[in-house]
């Protein structure tokens, strides 16, 4: 299995996702503030040449732009506008004198108070960030004042600012934030300093435009598969067809009489091609003569990987939560009883992987797309066997990464490669290799077993089965056993459901797993979601009504759960639909990620059983909103991305390989497919959830659930399998 390097800076403490998302605001503390970086780059083209830097993430020019150097990566979640809505809030400037900046690798200013490494993923952002860039922005602003302040001879207590403007309205007199910036830099930073009062907000918690959108509107956003190096070489490249097989020999002769190729580099894994334009480097790798060896995964087949797995969840778990005793109540009474299995899945974004690299002088420069700028920096320098300080991250926007791009492979090969070129050298991958050749979500098999007792649940037991992403991608998070993520959505149940038993039990194969939008909490909040349906149904109580039974103690996940069903007409049929006449409404409610959310799916089957979602309404509790606009945005993407999920997506395998290469076996939902989304937000002063994936991990049992509803079958393995909903003729 592919690895990361573990960087030297992982803190070691206890790394409960729970705890660590309960502490994240304790642990975002003034640390941050007032150190003095290298210059960061505002877009590839665009260094900080002039002004000057208040601290870690503020940087004032002449002309009185700010730079803001953000923590958190943007690959369309929407993060460049709303951090710098929280920073800007405070430092009293309107976002259109914003330029935002990509945080080169710097654990000390940029390591996530939850991850404790510099990451963006999990839908923490806004849990992570909000307190810290707020109070950035207000140190800032202080220092600003007091070096005014100092200027005029005045106090700093009667001075006031807007817009980037200090103003001494007893004297008659103001100063741009650019011309009293060099002053301020030379301070020392107040001790604490005071944040807003909701009430005076102009920026949080309103919808604004996103800062990042004329770039990308006009094509001056640059993304990582953008970047233009003088004399740049170009690049793809092909791995062995069976999971960790090796290079035979390779005939290089056709290849390099294509016009264009200069050069093939065979490593002892992977073959590239090195040519002037990617298409002859393309029709190069085409025409090269490969022989692999292809180890011993050559016999790993699907139905092996799904028997293994079942089998493995028959041994005995790690407990991941316990309260009383599930496991003697459970003996006896009215018992069910369900299984529920995930298939692999490819993150298929629409920038496939790629790395530019330039290898030169004992160092390596690197321009990509990257959530972990640390990982990638480590896992550079490992590759060249040099220090990691002599190689530089150039991050950029990232055209979806949705878990993608927390793992670095793709940056470990290009360099590999770029370590037999001279000069620098774009190495991007085919779409067939981005999905044959990457990290899946893991295979997650999941059985339930309840009591129920006089319409409640009195006795739970859940055991999840599957791989660790944690054990390779933040080990001090993998202890005794257990995989924090992928029992993420289990232990805190917003339910009541009297005694209860989770356990994990980690379960690894040949295919290398890797986190995927919704993460953890995509196998254990389907499978409960779905398990609540059936059990609703064999006791002859209506979904809505047997939720509503058990949520006393969780008033936030009643309160998403009555406006979603109060939207979507719950107790009303489906409308009719020209895609089939069964039709049938379905019900899913989780917290996780720090957010409430509920979803009604309505879909039609066809007699065939082809399945068409005509309508999606989704209820959201996310705490304290800092731009609803972008909140709805990131529900409706992860709608889509979820009914992906559940109507198509998988990942097989056959001898050994991947059977899926593009999206003509690897299904998404086309245009013509997708159902309407309706999303309606919970105005809520608690503290802010994640909102990046919850769209995803909510849509699946809701979807899954409809078809139950309309069919009378509960499908248990994802995706939704036509063939066994199909009518009888």
């Amino acid at each position: 299995m592919r690895r990361n390097p573990e960087p030297a800076f992982v803190d070691k403490a206890d790394l409960s996702r729970r705890a660590l998302l309960r502490g994240s605001a304790a642990l975002a503390g003034g640390f941050l503030i007032g150190i003095e970086l290298p210059p960061a780059r505002a877009r590839a083209d665009e260094p900080l040449t002039t002004g000057i830097r208040l601290n870690a993430f503020i940087h004032v020019a002449p002309d009185d732009t700010v730079t803001l150097t953000l923590p958190a990566v943007e690959m369309g979640q929407g993060v460049y506008t709303s951090q710098a809505q929280c920073l800007a809030e405070e430092l009293d400037i309107g976002l259109d004198k914003v330029i935002a900046a990509h945080a080169p690798p710097d654990q000390a200013n940029y390591g996530s108070p939850i991850f404790k490494i510099q990451a963006t993923g999990g839908s923490t952002t806004t849990m992570a960030w909000t307190g810290p860039l707020r109070k950035a922005g207000a140190t800032a602003r202080a220092m600003l004042l007091q070096a005014a302040a100092a200027e005029w001879g005045v106090e700093a207590a009667g001075l006031t600012t807007e817009n980037g403007v200090i103003t001494d309205k007893a004297g008659g007199r103001a100063i741009r934030y650019g011309e009293v910036a060099d002053r301020a830099a030379r301070l020392q930073p107040p001790a604490d300093v005071k944040l807003k009062d909701p009430s005076r907000f102009r920026l949080i918690g309103k919808t604004v435009h996103r800062i990042d959108t004329p770039d990308k509107a006009t094509g001056k956003a640059v993304y990582g598969i953008d970047v233009m190096r003088p004399g740049m070489k170009y690049a793809t490249l092909m791995a062995s067809p069976v999971l960790g097989g090796k290079i035979g020999s390779v005939d290089q002769s056709k290849a390099l009489a294509v016009r264009g190729v200069r050069q093939v580099v065979v490593l002892e894994d992977l073959v590239a091609v090195i040519a002037d334009n990617t298409w002859a480097a393309m029709q190069g790798l085409g025409a090269l003569a490969i022989e692999w060896a292809p180890g011993p995964n050559a016999g790993l087949a699907q139905a092996q990987l799904w028997a293994d797995i079942e089998k493995a969840s028959e041994g005995a778990g790690v407990v991941a939560g316990k309260e009383g005793d599930a496991l003697a109540r459970l003996k006896d009474g009215t018992l069910f009883e369900a299984t529920y299995e995930l298939p692999y899945l490819a993150h298929a974004p629409m920038e496939v992987t790629n790395c530019t690299v330039h290898v030169h002088d004992g160092g390596c420069e690197v321009w990509t797309g990257t959530q972990v700028p640390g990982y990638a920096q480590a896992g550079a320098a490992k590759a060249l066997g040099i220090d990691p300080g002599r190689v530089t991250i150039n991050n950029h926007l990232i055209g979806g990464g949705f878990g993608r791009r927390l793992e670095v492979d793709g940056v470990i090969k290009a360099v590999r490669i770029a370590a037999h070129v001279q000069g620098p050298v774009k190495v991007v991958w085919s779409r067939e290799e981005d999905i044959r050749q990457q990290l899946y979500r893991p295979l997650y098999h999941d059985r339930l077993k309840a009591r129920v007792e006089n319409g409640k649940i009195t006795a739970w037991h859940h055991r999840i089965t599957g791989g660790s992403i944690m054990a390779h991608w933040l080990p001090p998070a993998f202890k005794d056993g257990l995989d924090i993520d992928a029992v993420d959505g289990t232990t805190e149940l917003p339910y009541s459901i009297g005694d209860m038993l989770i356990e994990y039990i980690r379960h690894e194969s040949a295919v290398p797993v890797a986190f995927w939008r919704g993460v953890g909490p995509n196998g254990s909040i389907f499978s409960i979601e779905s398990f609540m349906d059936l059990v609703a149904r064999k006791t002859g109580t209506d979904p809505l009504a047997f939720r509503r039974g058990l949520l006393d103690k969780s008033p936030r996940a009643l309160g998403v759960l009555n406006l979603v069903s109060d939207k979507a007409s719950w107790g009303t049929r489906a409308p009719a639909s020209p895609f089939g006449a069964r039709r049938g409404r379905g019900l899913a409610l989780m917290n996780v990620f720090g957010s409430y959310l509920a979803a009604v799916a309505d879909v039609a089957v066809s007699d065939e059983g082809d399945v068409r979602v005509t309508r999606v309404v989704v209820a959201a509790d996310v705490g304290n909103v800092i731009n609803p606009d972008i909140v709805v945005a990131q529900i409706q993407g992860g709608v889509t991305f979820g009914l992906s999920a559940v109507l198509y997506g998988k990942i097989t395998f056959a001898g050994g390989g991947v059977e899926q290469g593009n999206f003509n076996d690897y299904r998404i939902v086309r245009i013509d497919e997708m159902p309407s989304i309706e999303v309606h937000i919970v105005p809520s002063a608690e503290n802010s959830g994640g909102i990046g994936e919850p769209g995803t991990v909510i849509v699946q049992p809701a979807v899954a659930n409809a078809v139950f509803a309309a069919t009378g079958v509960q499908l248990t393995r994802m995706p939704i399998d036509a063939t066994l909903i199909a009518k009888a003729t």
